[in-house]
């Protein structure tokens, strides 16, 4: 079933089940979505890939986890918690993330793939893992661990 699709379906089942802040929380994704749709009309493509769905889906996470910091650091809780049950809703659709073990392992697999042997060369390290991985593997997290590798 694609992104799509289930965003409509968990929308329905959240409105049915009362359950406002994940309705809210689904009607946030959906609009984002039908903002990044327009915004990629004038390159030709009418919806964006799944790919795309998930890095944007990534990016909502990562904004809503500086906001969290942030509310916590001005001492206001209650919007931190608002924000936390965002990002489990978002987290909810994206597909499930590499624990350290199996990201170890890619990046010696991509490391092996891609022939490189220093530190100059960790961007061809950085576009295989990209390549395979991208859905699953968290980039940021795999940074530290292609430069420990390449030392």
């Amino acid at each position: 079933m694609s992104l799509r699709t289930r965003f409509t379906e968990e929308m329905k089942a959240s409105m049915i089940a009362k359950d406002a802040p994940r309705t809210s929380a689904i009607r946030m994704i959906i609009a984002k979505l039908k903002d990044a749709d327009i915004a990629s009309r004038p390159t030709g493509v009418e919806q964006i890939p799944e790919e795309a769905i998930v890095a944007m889906l990534r990016s909502m996470v990562k904004s809503r986890r500086e906001s969290v910091e942030m509310y916590t650091q001005g001492n206001r809780p209650e919007l931190a918690d608002k924000e936390t049950a965002e990002i489990a809703v978002i987290e909810a659709f994206l597909p499930q993330q590499m624990d350290d073990a199996a990201m170890q392992a890619a990046v010696a697999a991509a490391v092996a793939e891609s022939g490189a042997t220093s530190i100059k060369e960790m961007g061809k390290v950085m576009a295989v893992l990209k390549g395979k991985y991208a859905a699953t593997l968290d980039m940021a997290k795999a940074g530290p661990m292609v430069k420990a590798a390449l030392n």
